[in-house]
Formats: C-alpha cells, sequence, structure tokens
C-alpha cells in the first residue's frame, strides 16, 4: 500500500483528496454498472421481491440491489480506506456474514431467528473483536463510563436494533438510500472537520455515499426494466455501516489518553449521533409502541411505519422520501444548533421532535378528512 501512496502522490495533489475522488468515482461506477447485469439476472431466474402486506409497490421488482453495493463498498473500501481494516480486524469479516445472511434472506427468505442470531454473531465480532463499542454515556440520564461487560451488551443491542431499523424504513423507493446518503455525509463531514486522524473514515463515508448515489438512479427510475431494491442485504450493510461510523464517532470524543491521538470534547456527542440516526430510530420504537397498544407481536407486518402515513396521503414516493429526509435533517440542524446545552434536555428535545414528526402525519390526514 505505501508504494501505492507513493504512486498518487505523484501528481502534487495530497493523498488524501486523491483517495476522496477515486474512491468515490470507483465507487459509483462499479455499483452504476454492476445493477445492470444483477437486473438481468434476477430477472432471468425469477429472483424477484413480490408485493406483500407490507409493501408499498404493486409489481414483482428485483431486490438483489445490496449485492452491488457491498461489491462496491468491499472493492474502494479495502483499497482507498485500508487502514480501518488493519485497525479493525473482523470488519470485513462481519460484512461478508452480512452479504450472506442478506442474500440468503432475500432469496429464500430465512426465520426471523436465524437472521438475528447472525447478527448477533456480526455485532460480537465488531464489538468484541475490533473494540468498537460505547464506553460512556456521556451523563445522559446520570451516567458516564460504562463498565466492561455492560459496554459491550450494550454496544451489540445496539447495533443489532440499528441494523434492523434501517431495515424497517427501506419501505418506499429511495427512502433508505437516500437517508443513508445524508447520514454518511453528516458524519464524513463531522470525521473530516476532526482532523487527518480520522481521514479513513472520511473515506469510508465517501464511498457509502457513491455506491449508494448510483444505486438511487436505478431504484428511482420510472422504468420498470432498471427498477431494483437493496433488499435485505443493502439495508442489513448500511444499517451496520452507519452504526459503526456513528459508534466511531461517539469514541472520538473519549479521551484515551493515547500518544498521537488528538483529544476532542463534545458532551452532546451521543445525542447528535441519535439525531444523525433519528428517522430508524423513532419509526423503530413508533411501530413497536403501536403493535404492542394494540395487543400484537411486535414482529408483525404492518403499514404504520412512517412512509406509510405519507402514501396514505396520496403523496408519490419521492414526494414521501424528499419530505421525511427534510424534516429529519432539520432535527439534525436542531441538535448541532443545541449541541452545547444540557446533554438531557437536548435528548428529550431531539426525541420529542422526532416523535412528532412520526405523527404528524397522522395529524394531517386527520384534518384533510374533517374538512371533506
Amino acid at each position: 500500500m505505501k508504494n501505492f501512496e507513493l504512486f498518487l502522490s505523484g501528481s502534487g495533489i495530497p493523498i488524501f483528496y486523491i483517495k476522496i475522488g477515486l474512491g468515490f468515482v470507483f465507487s459509483f461506477l462499479i455499483t452504476f454498472f454492476s445493477i445492470p447485469t444483477i437486473v438481468k439476472i434476477s430477472r432471468r431466474k425469477n429472483l424477484m421481491d413480490e408485493p406483500g402486506i407490507r409493501s408499498s409497490h404493486l409489481r414483482e421488482i428485483p431486490n438483489l440491489g445490496g449485492i452491488a453495493i457491498f461489491y462496491s463498498i468491499g472493492i474502494c473500501a479495502s483499497i482507498f480506506a485500508y487502514e480501518l481494516f488493519d485497525l479493525y480486524k473482523f470488519l470485513f469479516a462481519s460484512l461478508i456474514i452480512l452479504l450472506y445472511v442478506g442474500v440468503m434472506d432475500d432469496i429464500v427468505v430465512m426465520r426471523a431467528y436465524k437472521k438475528l442470531v447472525a447478527q448477533i454473531v456480526v455485532s460480537s465480532l465488531i464489538v468484541i473483536g475490533s473494540d468498537i463499542r460505547i464506553r460512556s454515556l456521556f451523563g445522559i440520564f446520570g451516567v458516564y463510563e460504562l463498565e466492561y461487560f455492560v459496554s459491550v451488551i450494550f454496544s451489540i443491542v445496539t447495533f443489532i436494533i440499528l441494523i434492523n431499523a434501517f431495515n424497517l424504513i427501506d419501505g418506499i423507493d429511495g427512502l433508505a438510500g437516500g437517508y443513508s446518503v445524508i447520514c454518511s455525509a453528516l458524519f464524513g463531514i463531522s470525521y473530516y472537520r476532526l482532523g487527518e486522524y480520522n481521514y479513513p473514515l472520511v473515506i469510508l463515508s465517501v464511498v457509502i455515499i457513491g455506491t449508494v448515489l448510483a444505486f438511487l438512479y436505478y431504484n428511482l427510475s420510472n422504468y420498470r426494466t432498471r427498477k431494483i431494491f437493496m433488499g435485505d442485504t443493502g439495508s442489513m450493510l448500511l444499517g451496520f455501516l452507519l452504526a459503526f461510523t456513528s459508534i466511531c464517532f461517539i469514541d472520538i470524543f473519549i479521551d484515551k489518553n493515547l500518544i498521537d491521538v488528538p483529544r476532542y470534547h463534545l458532551q452532546s456527542a451521543p445525542v447528535v449521533a441519535v439525531a444523525i440516526l433519528i428517522l430508524p430510530i423513532v419509526d423503530t420504537l413508533n411501530v413497536i409502541m403501536i403493535r404492542l397498544y394494540n395487543k400484537k407481536s411486535p414482529f408483525d407486518a404492518d403499514k404504520n411505519h412512517i412512509h406509510h402515513k405519507l402514501l396514505k396521503l396520496n403523496l408519490t414516493h419521492r414526494r414521501s422520501t424528499f419530505y421525511i429526509i427534510l424534516y429529519y435533517l432539520m432535527i439534525v440542524g436542531v441538535a448541532y444548533y443545541l449541541r452545547h446545552i444540557n446533554v438531557n434536555l437536548l435528548l428529550l428535545v431531539i426525541i420529542s421532535i422526532g416523535f412528532f414528526g412520526a405523527y404528524l402525519p397522522d395529524l394531517l390526514y386527520r384534518l384533510r378528512n374533517n374538512k371533506n
């Protein structure tokens, strides 16, 4: 890799910016040129997503777009952000396991407990093996540093929740992909501002943005022959990587007294991370509460997700996606503006605004019906 970097440095441009540019371009192109082949094979072998009780589409659509997402991220991240795989030995292994489980589920539909077991294994590998964990709550509910065992369990549960939460918002065209682009951009900008020690994470974020933008070109296509979904493969991979980047973000603000590692301080770091990932968190909590209130299993499929509520207002997939992302992007803005207030108060504000957004479509629906 040193020879590779020496080759890149010959242009006189800082290596980091070359990696950023090449990482984005190649991640985009790999996905862009991979998906048509996946669509063709999916149609030929009838590997399609059939409309179901929770579906918001009416026709069979290929759902193996996650393979292209993995292919692109696996190649580009390991070349342009190879430091991550040196530092976190089990990161690539975790991605491979999620790829296998996701593809199996997209093709033959795995039982929920089998997927859960795989998610526990993956989360344990990255938390215990690579030591990516939540070490402190920074004073949330009066809790600061967590004991190792508590930290491990809490982190594993967090990974599992975010993987599944991101899977649940993948219900309309562009939402999961668009939201992952926004999250990756926000984390990438944050890492860039926090200094060159975090540059590999910036490159990873850019690679995710590149590959997902290429996927969105097909996912949002008006031509049925081009359209594709990311499936569980894509949503689990992106959910896992966003959980990974968010926990790394929180970890930056913990002073580990390591040589050559800069020291930063932001008391509200966990809440800012929650604000960036607020949509899948609120949407998942909301549907679980509704199902429990109606005395149903939390795992039963229904149409109580935020995107389903916007579709009830006769909005298109694209408009629904745009309004959802715009609203929850506003929450990130609020979190950033208020980042220096009491951490518990900020968490309350963010969660409150998040849940208000979840019930705003219901309010608009009732007001419209009352007028009619």
